[in-house]
Parts: C-alpha cells; sequence; structure tokens
C-alpha cells in the first residue's frame, strides 16, 4: 500500500471515539437510511453518524447526545459513496477548481487527475505547492506522475529530471505512474522508463498504460514492466482481453469515444459475470460534455444496459478506491471513512438530491451550496501570457511538400502538398489551409499545409495546444496575423477572426492553456466556437481535440511537434522546426 499522509490528528480522533462513546455530540445523523455496504454487496437499512469529516459509526444505534447535531430523515432514500473519476484531464478549456466545482453537484467529488499541464506550463517547485493547496477545496483530488509528455519537445530532459519524477512520485496525492503514452519507448529499450516504473511500484502505487489497439503480444510484455490497468479498450474483447491477463481495466464514456453502453453490451455478450475489475471514466471529455454531470451519466447507461445496481455504483466508486488503494478512506460508507456521500430518491437514480463531501453539504435537497474557495493562480505562475515577440508575414512562409490531412478530428495522416502555398490567400474552394506551430517564447516555428479542417476560416489562433506554443491556421496571412495579435492582446486564448473582425475569442487566462471562469461560461464558450467552425466548413464534431492532439504523438500517424513534422510510426523528424 502506498505511503499516505494520515489525515486526522489524535486530538481529532479521541474526539471521534467520544462521539461513538456518547460523550460528544455528532455533527450529522442520517436516521434510516438505505446506503450500500460495498463489502457486503447489499443494501442494508442503518444509521449514520458523522464527527465534522468522518464517519464515525454505520448501524443500528442511536447516539445519546445530539446537542447541536443536524439529523436528517432518510427514510425514502438510498445513500452511496461519492462518485470518483479515475481517469480525469482536469485542464480541458476548464481548470480542477471549476471542474470539481460543477461535477459535483451531480455527485462527482474525486478526481484522479493527470498532471502533463502542471508538468509543461507550470514551474516545477509551484507545481507541487499547487496539488497541496487542492487538498484544502471541499473535493478530493488525486494525481498522476507522468513519465513522458505525449510529444516531442526541444529539451524535454530537464522536464524530466530524475529528482523531479522522484518527487511527484513521493508525494502523497500522487496514486500511480502513466498514463504511459511512451509505452513503444519502454518496450526499445528505454530504462530511463523501466527505472521510473520499479520506483512506482517499489513505492505501492499503481501503474496505468495507454494501450489503444494493442495486440495481446504487447499487452503480455506491458505486465511483464508492472503495468496495472488500462483505459483503451474499444471493443468487449479489448476488455476482456485486459481481464484476462490480470488488467483492472476501465470502461469509457467520453466526448471522443462515447463507448460505455457499447462495451457493456459487448462484454455481456462475451460472457462477463463479474463487475469487479472494472470502472467508469470520461477521459478528459470537452466541457460541455459535462453539461448534465460527470460519472453520473456513466451510472445511468450502466444500468440501462442492464448491470446489476450494486455494480453500477460499485464501478463508479469502490471499485476505484480499491484499485488504487485508498478505500480506507473515501470510495467506501463505513466507519472511518472521509464523510463524502451522495444521497438519492432512488436506486435507479444515480443524480443525487444531496452531496456530501468532506463533511459538509455542497448540495442539500437540490440547493447548491455557498462555495467560498478561491484559488490564486497567479501564485503558482498560472496567469495570462505576457507575450513578447511579433509575429510578421515573413514567419508565414509556406513551402512544405508534406502536409497533415485529417482521417477525423484527431488522426492526421501525411499527404503531398498539390496546391501552390506561396501565396498570401488559399482559395475557399477546398478544405486545404495553412498551418504553423510557433513557439511560445517566439524562438521556432514549423509550417506546412492542414487538409480537412476547414473551407472558410480565414483567421485562427490558439495558444490552447499540448505543448503551449502557438497553432495559427487559415486562408488568409492577414487574417491569421489579425488573429495572433488579439490572442496576444487577450493574455492567451483561442481567436477567430473573418474580413477583418473577431467574430469570437475565448480568454484563457491560466497561462494560456485553460480559463479560470465557471464551467457553465466555458461550456457557452466551447459550444459557440464549434458551431462557427462547423459552419466554415470543419467537417468533425470535436475542434478541442483536434486542437489538442495536433502535436500528440500517441495517435497516428503524423503530428506537428516544436522539433517539426514528426512521424509516429517511424518515430523520426521528417522536417525540423526552424528558428525565427
Amino acid at each position: 500500500m502506498p505511503e499516505q499522509k494520515f489525515l486526522w490528528k489524535n486530538s481529532q480522533i479521541r474526539k471521534q471515539i467520544d462521539v461513538l462513546s456518547n460523550k460528544l455530540s455528532p455533527t450529522t445523523i442520517l436516521k434510516n437510511v438505505t446506503y450500500l455496504n460495498s463489502y457486503l454487496r447489499q443494501w442494508i437499512k442503518a444509521n449514520i453518524w458523522i464527527y465534522d469529516d468522518r464517519i464515525v459509526y454505520v448501524g443500528d444505534n442511536s447516539p445519546e447526545k445530539t446537542t447541536e447535531t443536524e439529523v436528517i430523515d432518510c427514510s425514502a432514500k438510498v445513500v452511496v459513496p461519492g462518485y470518483i473519476e479515475p481517469h480525469a484531464h482536469p485542464f480541458q478549456l476548464y481548470n480542477p477548481h471549476t471542474l470539481a466545482k460543477y461535477v459535483s453537484q451531480t455527485g462527482t467529488t474525486t478526481l484522479i487527475s493527470d498532471n502533463l499541464f502542471l508538468l509543461l506550463r507550470c514551474n516545477k517547485k509551484k507545481a507541487l505547492t499547487f496539488i497541496d493547496e487542492m487538498d484544502k477545496l471541499p473535493y478530493h483530488f488525486y494525481w498522476w506522475a507522468r513519465f513522458d509528455l505525449q510529444t516531442e519537445v526541444h529539451s524535454e530532459e530537464k522536464i524530466f529530471s530524475h529528482d523531479f519524477v522522484k518527487k511527484w512520485l513521493e508525494h502523497h496525492s500522487v496514486l500511480q505512474g502513466g498514463e504511459l503514452t511512451g509505452w513503444p519507448k519502454l518496450r526499445d529499450g528505454d530504462d530511463w522508463i523501466l527505472y521510473w516504473l520499479q520506483e512506482t511500484k517499489r513505492k505501492g502505487k499503481r501503474l496505468e498504460g495507454h494501450f489503444p489497439g494493442a495486440s495481446e503480444n504487447t499487452l503480455t510484455k506491458m505486465k511483464l514492466f508492472g503495468v496495472d490497468s488500462d483505459h483503451e479498450s474499444m471493443t468487449g474483447k479489448d476488455v476482456m482481453n485486459r481481464l484476462k491477463m490480470g488488467y483492472t481495466a476501465a470502461l469509457r464514456q467520453s466526448s471522443i469515444r462515447p463507448d460505455l453502453s457499447k462495451l457493456i453490451k459487448e462484454v455481456q455478450d462475451e460472457g462477463l459475470t463479474t463487475y469487479d475489475h472494472l470502472y467508469y471514466t470520461t477521459d478528459g471529455a470537452n466541457p460541455d460534455f459535462y453539461e448534465k454531470g460527470m460519472i453520473n451519466r456513466c451510472i445511468e447507461i450502466a444500468l440501462d444496459s442492464n448491470v446489476p445496481a450494486i455494480d453500477a455504483y460499485n464501478m463508479a466508486a469502490f471499485n476505484v478506491a480499491k484499485y488504487y488503494q485508498i478505500e480506507d478512506r473515501i470510495g467506501v460508507i463505513a466507519p472511518g471513512r472521509v464523510a463524502t456521500l451522495n444521497i438519492l430518491e432512488s436506486i435507479d437514480r444515480p443524480d443525487p438530491i444531496s452531496v456530501m463531501t468532506k463533511g459538509k453539504w455542497i448540495m442539500q435537497d437540490g440547493v447548491p451550496q455557498q462555495e467560498d474557495h478561491e484559488v490564486d493562480w497567479n501564485q503558482y505562475g498560472l496567469e495570462p501570457v505576457d507575450f513578447k515577440w511579433d509575429l510578421t508575414m515573413d514567419d508565414l512562409q509556406f513551402s512544405m511538400p508534406l502536409g497533415m490531412k485529417m482521417r477525423n478530428a484527431v488522426i492526421m495522416e501525411p499527404y503531398s502538398v498539390t496546391i501552390d502555398s506561396s501565396a498570401n490567400d488559399l482559395s475557399e474552394q477546398h478544405d486545404e489551409s495553412f498551418l504553423a506551430l510557433i513557439d511560445r517564447n517566439g524562438e521556432w516555428r514549423i509550417n506546412t499545409v492542414i487538409k480537412g479542417f476547414a473551407n472558410h476560416v480565414q483567421g485562427f489562433a490558439s495558444s490552447y495546444s499540448t505543448t503551449g506554443d502557438i497553432i495559427i491556421i487559415g486562408k488568409r496571412k492577414t487574417e491569421m496575423l489579425a488573429a495572433f495579435e488579439r490572442m496576444k492582446e487577450i493574455g492567451g486564448g483561442i481567436v477567430l477572426t473573418e474580413n477583418s473582425d473577431v467574430i469570437f475569442e475565448m480568454s484563457l487566462q491560466l497561462n494560456g492553456g485553460a480559463s479560470n471562469e465557471e464551467l457553465t461560461h466555458v461550456i457557452d464558450k466551447q459550444a459557440k466556437l464549434t458551431s462557427l467552425l462547423q459552419e466554415r466548413g470543419y467537417s468533425f464534431d470535436d475542434p478541442i481535440h483536434s486542437l489538442l492532439f495536433l502535436s500528440s504523438t500517441h495517435l497516428p500517424y503524423i503530428r506537428i511537434t516544436p522539433r517539426g513534422i514528426f512521424d509516429v510510426m517511424k518515430k523520426t523528424v521528417l522536417f525540423p522546426s526552424i528558428m525565427r
């Protein structure tokens, strides 16, 4: 079991014992609840005593002392553990605070999150301070420690110094190493990654893979390396193969792959009889995907797909907590656990009417409770970007013979550029556009053509990308410059220009990569951007992930990266970036 920070001081534990001994009043009592006992796999009637942020008793007894105790009769209600998202990417335009604040209203009170954004956009020392500060919010935050950046950058060794990775692995809020998008390097002999995998296991923490379409041979090799789980199953057979090899497998319901209903049906057809080593994930979905919640929606799909109710709820909490070895604190309704729970109107309705986390109500009887916590992003270096350089027409010179063709929203194929890309404007009769990736500090650039992005986008600029570098797309170079200038003025974000007008802008105040606005605002902005791009010829449904994955080398076949145009399959730079 990984080393953990104990949550309560001796004096607090003594008070909790005094409550149980009827010397002190509980803070809250939930009377006559029907609750899910995950160990017994039963719905049980009981009273739940809570003192401050801890469950001190679950059973038939009632306390003798109830002075100033909040007593709630739950005779017609059902209580389940707070839901857990085991694989969050918490900087997908939103940020961890605004995401947790929003989805907790529908019962998802724990996020186990990617640290990639913090590695690339935050000061090293401040990143670890940041995750300490997040513990003070009324939600549960845990993290991963990555071993690769899922792209090709200059001086990667400076980001992944041995001491820095070690500090992440030692942190009590870090539960796993991964996700292992760089597994081909591991397979091909990268002993640094193997060393970090061994360090992770030595500290008693989990290892998560990223193995879409992996063969039986590859999955077996990764198991020998020590990988514990994988969230990239695309078919029921994929899920079953992972379970056969002893993996814990995630069933995904995300904006890119809304596969949950399909996966459940297929594993049922494959003869699955137990769900104990499965859990859900939404895998860093777009903001609008969370409009009606997060893990609550997965439970609803599972119930509609004839998954037994206890399994449907266990996959949302207990299975995750047990896998990550934190069921001694969350994911279970039992004495000694943190008082994080959802009150439901009935077993078949996973949207809670009341949500408690860390002993505090964040929603009660359908009414959100005031949350006064603020995050001072500036102290972590997450503030609007001060671009100290200018983009000029000289930077928009295009002569690359090799372009990128969009097979779908995220898969890019190489293709031979046949249009005259030396002109200042491209025809709107075809779907080829100028594409440039430019260093956020203005030191280098790489220019090519992208086919399939849109027919009528004149100027588009985004500081939202995997690496934090600047993406410029468009048909007209003057509009591309105008979009960049406006993006620069607002300190980073996404800008769309047309006929000398800014027709869309979204500020991303956190180092150009995420918004500090409430999630409802981000959802509205994202929906507007998607609509505007689709009106201009974007033929897919997910421009946000198109931007994010332009540089992501964990996807085939070709990517535009800080090092240049990169062939993912051959692992070679085809055309290097050039200095400005």
